[in-house]
């Protein structure tokens, strides 16, 4: 899941980023409004947390923003003021859950995925993800093939997450670096072949039918 941290104090954004990304997500960080709904366009967010204290945009305004133009990620405000008032103020212009500063990251993290455990029916159908004999639990982070559970690092897990969301499509690797990797991640490393080649190990061997091909001089494909 990708989730998108808005915070102008670096060091809270970093704090946060490095405790999602441990957690399995996939984490871009941006420091203003502005650029908080250039991304909010550009990719999917499952999830934004949303400092209400922002340069060239407030939290709000991006909150209130997002809403109206549809946007489905689930907002989470983070911020400094603690008066009830602040926090009708936040939940009103459409924010999912408020949490105030200081906070223990183990709650921030709670918060978050009570927040994604949201619309139970709905979430059943996605949380779920099925093609051909693999089922991918995105909650439990459990994963079979035929019946057999397949170990999968953090990562392998993200790129066989994507190929299945997009089966049947020619995936490049700088697609990949963005989805799966964040926007700082340097696509001339190799490092993307070497995972590939590590989630074809374990998903692939042993089964006649394979799923993962390569696309040459273009990147890969997962054929359903």
């Amino acid at each position: 899941m990708r989730i998108l941290v808005v915070d102008d104090e670096e060091n809270i954004a970093s704090y946060i980023s490095k405790g999602l990304k441990e957690n399995g997500y996939v984490v871009d960080t941006v420091y203003d409004g502005e650029t908080a709904l250039e991304y909010s366009e550009k990719f999917p967010y499952e999830a934004i947390i949303l400092d209400i204290m922002l340069p060239k945009m407030s939290g709000l305004e991006v909150c209130e923003k997002l809403k109206k133009d549809g946007n489905k990620a689930y907002i989470i405000m983070l911020t400094a003021k603690d008066k009830i008032s602040d926090k009708i103020t936040g939940l009103d212009s459409g924010a999912d859950d408020y949490i105030t500063k200081p906070f223990a990251f183990s709650e921030l993290l709670a918060r978050l995925r009570a927040i994604l455990r949201r619309d139970t029916e709905k979430k059943e159908e996605i949380m779920v993800l099925k093609l051909k004999d693999v089922e991918l639990n995105l909650l439990t982070r459990e994963v079979t093939r035929g019946g057999k559970e397949i170990e999968l690092t953090t990562k392998e897990f993200a790129l066989l997450e994507y190929f299945i969301r997009n089966k049947n499509q020619t995936l490049t690797r700088t697609m990949i670096a963005e989805q799966v990797w964040d926007m700082d991640f340097l696509t001339e490393s190799n490092i993307i072949d070497v995972y590939i080649n590590h989630l074809r190990a374990k998903i692939d061997k042993g089964f006649d039918d394979k799923l993962i091909y390569t696309v040459r001089g273009v990147g890969y494909i997962l054929k359903a």
